[in-house]
């Protein structure tokens, strides 16, 4: 718990927190769990669930012996498909298990009926089997399994690699162990188009192996972007090719603890044969504590009367390097990762440090800003923007950028991930252990017409709800303005209670808000974020998972896809088969797994 002495703070002022979101240990206000019943679902264990699913009660035997996945006479995809070869390879390994499982099944029954294939049909001539996947790629897919072969179908291959995990959910084992697979139909694709998972690199160093390891469950969960929150204050692991000195100084450790070019590149082409767009962040002005080890005069020096105090704050935006710098890193950025967006963050900014250096004085005068540190925020990130325009990559921010009047390009997409309004903010302090009073309500310099007195008479400190969630406002202006924009809100996983939270990650929707049918069509999808304060290697992947999985299927299924018992069921089918499959993810509740976790 955080610990603080007294502390206040005035939300007129305005202040900077270190993203309080994200320093949540625990929820302040207990979610309602509704009371779930056990029992198999008429969806078996599929997940995220299809859009159209019809499965029947014929079913039909799979044999490791004789089983095969095979390209389509008809594909536009062949052996040289490298993605698809190797697509095939992971699921024969996943339905059937290394050679004692198989050995084990030789000798079964086969039965009066059973599936020797499943085809794969791409039907586009370009399959995209050399591409990255983007925000406008086609997911689609139709998967029919009948006897004695079944065909999947997809546009390209990205709804492919979706076809080959349904078919591989759809597989069982019957009492004797032996593989089963019901006659099904399914027309497939997502909701949305971005469905993301955020990691922090910073707080704490995150190896490849486990990077590589959630990369595959991702793919499980058919979530499509890895947003890699790569850097931030506590170091800079990214080994820049440009600027060496940034990790040389930045990282915790220089030679254990960074990502070097082949340590990316892998990672991007690892989640590219998955259907994964890699987006990495590189948040400034804040949250730049560690680039300025390695990078002088970019961090603003703070004063401390009118000499200074021998700490930095934000970057510095009024020197001409400072932009110079970003040039040329955020040159190298763009031909390091292929993606066509990056994240350029642009939360939490503190103007304490600007506001006491002179020189940012004076510029503050010289520019007419007066005492709007906003307006110096949005002088510099509007250089950003254009710098990295000329990158020709488009971009993502957090909702501050927009918040802030900054004019940004008509394809910008806004990240929303706190409210809006002082309710939410006192909720946000309080939630962090500090004490606060509240201004914002009580502001007498605005006056209007009649008895205003009222308004201020009915406002009330403890007037909030500790839980309250006032992201649909944000996300109804955001749309309202014309800029796409995908949530985060209600899915920061670090934030841990006892309990079955997932629920609560299940039922928030990113089109929950008042607003046009036009206004939704501009919500592209939404991220789950762990932030790292308080995960590492050793606990990242079993708080992540599965977790994270309810948020997948909000992102993937129909919108009327809300019966949470049958989630619960299938999720917790899913679940026991990310175990079989390697992976520690936690337990929704009391129960067991066929096949348990053994430990590393």
């Amino acid at each position: 718990m955080i610990t603080t002495t007294l502390t206040l703070l005035l939300l007129s002022l305005g202040f900077c927190n270190g993203r309080l979101q994200e320093n949540y240990i625990d929820d302040f206000e207990e979610t309602e769990e509704v009371e779930l019943f056990a029992k198999p679902s008429k969806y078996g264990s599929l997940w995220p669930l299809p859009q159209k699913v019809q499965i029947s009660e014929v079913s039909f035997k799979l044999s490791s012996s004789s089983f095969r996945i095979v390209d389509s006479k008809q594909s536009s995809a062949g052996a040289s498909c490298s993605l698809l070869q190797d697509a095939y390879r992971r699921y024969i390994e996943y339905m059937f298990g290394g050679g004692k499982r198989q050995q084990l099944n030789k000798g079964k029954r086969a039965g009066p009926s059973e599936v020797t294939e499943l085809q794969v049909w791409i039907t586009s001539p370009d399959s995209e089997c050399d591409g990255y996947p983007s925000v406008s790629s086609d997911e689609s897919y139709e998967l029919t399994v009948d006897q004695p072969y079944a065909v999947l179908k997809a546009p390209k291959v990205w709804g492919a690699l979706h076809g080959l995990e349904t078919f591989s959910q759809l597989v069982y084992e019957d009492q004797y162990g032996a593989k089963n697979i019901n006659s099904t139909s399914i027309n497939d694709f997502p909701r949305f188009a971005h469905r993301g998972i955020l990691l922090d690199t910073s707080r704490h160093f995150v190896s490849i192996k486990v990077i590589l390891a959630n990369l595959e469950v991702m793919a499980w969960n058919k979530i499509n972007v890895f947003h890699w929150h790569i850097v931030d204050d506590p170091s800079f692991p990214y080994l820049s090719r440009t600027f060496p000195q940034l990790s040389q100084k930045g990282a915790f450790q220089p030679y254990t603890h960074v990502y070097t070019p082949a340590d990316v590149k892998m990672v991007i082409e690892f989640a590219r044969l998955r259907g994964i767009r890699v987006v990495p962040e590189f948040d400034t002005p804040g949250h730049t504590q560690s680039w300025g080890k390695g990078q002088p005069d970019l961090l603003t020096p703070c004063y401390s009367g009118s000499k200074p105090s021998g700490t930095f704050g934000p970057v510095n935006p009024i020197l001409n390097t400072t932009y110079e710098f970003m040039t040329q890193f955020f040159k190298e950025i763009s031909t390091v990762f292929p993606d066509a967006y990056v994240h350029l963050g642009g939360d939490e900014v503190d103007f304490s440090c600007w506001k006491s250096n002179p020189d940012i004085q004076k510029f503050m005068e010289q520019q007419g800003f007066g005492q709007d540190y906003k307006k110096l925020e949005s002088f510099y990130i509007q250089k950003l923007l254009d710098i990295v325009t000329t990158t020709r990559k488009g971009y993502l921010i957090w909702q501050e950028v927009f918040d802030n009047g900054v004019k940004l390009k008509p394809d910008t997409v806004v990240h929303v991930w706190i409210g809006g309004g002082s309710n939410e903010e006192m909720s946000r302090v309080t939630a962090a252990g500090y004490t606060t009073i509240l201004s914002a309500p009580w502001y007498l310099d605005y006056i209007s017409y009649g008895q205003d007195w009222q308004k201020y008479y009915k406002a009330e400190p403890l007037g909030f709800n500790g839980n309250q969630q006032q992201y649909q406002n944000e996300m109804a202006m955001i749309t309202s303005s014309g800029y796409k924009t995908l949530l985060s809100t209600p899915w920061y996983l670090n934030r841990i209670t006892y309990g079955q939270d997932w629920q609560g990650h299940y039922k928030a929707d990113p089109q929950d808000f008042k607003g046009t049918e036009a206004q939704k069509k501009l919500v592209i999808g939404g991220e789950a974020c762990l932030w790292g304060e308080y995960v590492d290697a050793t606990n990242l992947t079993p708080r992540l998972w599965p977790r994270a999985s309810a948020v997948a299927e909000r992102l993937w299924s129909a919108k009327d896809v809300t019966d949470i018992n049958d989630a619960y069921n299938r999720l917790n089918a899913h679940r026991c088969r990310m175990v079989d499959r390697g992976i520690p993810a936690q337990p929704l509740f009391y129960g067991f797994c066929p096949h348990e976790y053994k430990g590393i």
